[in-house]
């Protein structure tokens, strides 16, 4: 029986079978800034450090993952922290999935965003996995894909309704012309929607008392929309057609722009936007190679650096992880001093 694409992402995903509930999780099938936890979970306390200091240092100190996978991210942070501040620390995964084992006693787990969150919140790549509707141009105009979940057949489905061609409008360009007009859409033309994405961010953005929501993922901005889009699947390591029977990861960019704007509206604090790469060297990142003279006077320091360096050099590759974006969007404290030299992007 054919469905939204929406519907068939959420139980495909999210369902009791669904691929992120069951499973050995997201690491088994595919490489994300997560897995590359050391380099990644130590920038991210840098951030979070000056988080704390525009915080005021408070006694409670929140950091929530949301799809959190297997608590890759907040394995490293915990063990990364220093004393000082992991006593002040409050870790909390937010995933479908079962409480992984081991985990630190000290990392909650739970299935939804908790509120009064004073800290920071991070996604990272999980707004793409945030289930979202298609469309098609046709000779009537747009009109919903529908898809097949047990074998991705799709089929042409009634009109989008108001609210998505008027997202489309805003943020997906040539998308509302009327039929037979210059700017009318080509027959075939296919766009993602992106609205269930902007309410997921603003929602999470609402969770949020005092700090910071971080989201880290691939995306796309309006002058640059993808042809086609970019709907696809991952299993194993490898791509794979997206058929949403549960078997393979289902993901798209992100909008980005059009999240930020919601976030924005949410937090009413200007947001800032940059790639990886900036923000990874904003946060002392460092790819350089070591010197071969370490090599000679401590050969396993020399190993340990070459090897986050490597790992520095692909999170900031442009072509790989260096291609997400990161968007930073305070709530109730400045955004400046949160990445030096980085300059805001919101409209505020």
């Amino acid at each position: 029986m054919s469905m939204t694409w929406r519907a068939a992402m959420t139980t495909a995903l999210y369902g009791a079978d669904g691929f992120f509930v069951t499973g050995a999780g997201p690491a088994a099938h595919f490489r994300t800034s997560a897995n590359a936890a050391p380099v990644l979970g130590a920038a991210v306390l840098r951030l979070l450090d000056r988080v704390d200091t525009a915080l005021g240092r408070p006694a409670r100190l929140d950091v929530v993952d949301v799809g959190a996978g297997r608590g890759e991210l907040l394995r490293t942070m915990a063990a990364l922290a220093p004393a000082d501040l992991g006593r002040r620390l409050r870790l909390t995964g937010v995933e479908l999935a079962p409480r992984p084992e081991p985990l630190p006693p000290s990392i909650e787990w739970r299935d939804t965003v908790p509120g009064g969150i004073v800290g920071l919140l991070i996604g990272t790549e999980w707004l793409d996995n945030v289930p979202l509707d298609l469309a098609e141009a046709g000779p009537a105009g747009w009109h919903q894909v529908l898809v097949d979940p047990s074998s991705g057949v799709e089929s042409a489905g009634p009109p989008i309704a108001a609210a998505d061609l008027a997202w489309l409008d805003q943020w997906w360009p040539g998308g509302t012309g009327s039929p037979g007009a210059e700017d009318a859409p080509l027959p075939g033309a296919r766009v993602e929607i992106g609205r269930s994405r902007d309410a997921a961010w603003a929602a999470a953005v609402g969770a949020v008392d005092r700090g910071l929501a971080l989201a880290v993922d691939y995306g796309h901005l309006r002058a640059g929309r993808p042809i086609g889009g970019t709907l696809t699947g991952f299993r194993s390591g490898r791509q794979v057609p997206p058929v949403p029977d549960g078997s393979c990861d289902l993901t798209a960019h992100v909008a980005v722009d059009s999240v930020a704007v919601a976030g924005e509206e949410a937090a009413g604090v200007p947001y800032t936007l940059v790639t990886q790469g900036e923000a990874l060297r904003a946060l002392g990142a460092d790819g350089r190679r070591p010197p071969l003279t370490l090599a000679g006077t401590d050969p396993s320091g020399y190993v340990r650096a070459l090897a986050a360096a490597s790992t520095v050099a692909e999170l900031t590759d442009p072509a790989g992880l260096g291609g997400h974006w990161w968007l930073l969007q305070p709530v109730g404290i400045e955004p400046a001093g949160l990445l030096p030299d980085r300059a805001t992007a919101g409209r505020s």
